[in-house]
């Protein structure tokens, strides 16, 4: 990064409802590689709608630091998922913002049921994806067209990548610092957070 270029700004995006890891998860991977390289050229920031707190689906209150119309011109953009996209995929403000978006963000990505916000703005349309288990069918029924892939933790289809529900959230925000920076960069993001998911069940 040249001494006069800012960095590329990550933007992920808070709501009312939305389940927490979804957005905390990709944070603590994003935030560790973007404060300890910031050589890479990155920032992260989360932001709402009117740059208030939201209350997530498990009673977590979270506050952004920035609103909608005060954020920066994202390079990433990140929608979680969580009980809150049912509402956020019938809202025609939203999605008309998800289409402008698409038109000015070079990669937008997606966390469990943020696909289903995505493809109620059209922005799946023919293309592969995924989401959490238990909205697979109504991903499809959103979308036709959408080739919806079960068995996958993320779907990198260029412009656009969405994972499965929650911890995979994690999976996808490592795929992308290896996207932007490199396989040892994301080793090293990996190891700095000591993910080495080892579940008991």
């Amino acid at each position: 990064m040249s001494q006069d270029q800012g960095p590329k700004h990550i933007g992920i995006l808070l709501f009312d409802g939305l389940e927490e890891l979804d957005a905390v998860g990709p944070w603590e991977v994003l935030a560790y590689w973007t404060r300890n390289y910031p050589e890479d050229g990155y920032d992260v920031v989360m932001l709402s709608g009117d740059g208030l707190p939201v209350m997530a689906a498990k009673g977590l209150l979270l506050t952004p630091h920035t609103s909608r119309a005060e954020a920066p011109r994202f390079e990433v953009f990140l929608h979680p998922g969580g009980h809150g996209t049912r509402t956020l995929a019938r809202n025609d403000g939203h999605l008309d913002w998800m289409r402008t978006l698409r038109a000015q963000v070079p990669l937008m990505t997606s966390v469990c049921t943020g696909s289903l916000v995505y493809a109620a703005a059209g922005l799946l349309q023919g293309r592969p994806a995924t989401t959490y288990w238990d909205a697979l069918d109504t991903l499809a029924e959103l979308d036709p067209s959408i080739q919806v892939r079960p068995d996958d933790r993320w779907v990198d289809d260029g412009d656009v990548v969405s994972s499965a529900g929650v911890s995979a959230g994690i999976d996808m925000a490592l795929h992308l610092v290896r996207r932007l920076a490199g396989v040892q960069r994301a080793r090293e993001v990996r190891r700095g957070i000591q993910y080495d998911p080892e579940p008991p069940v």
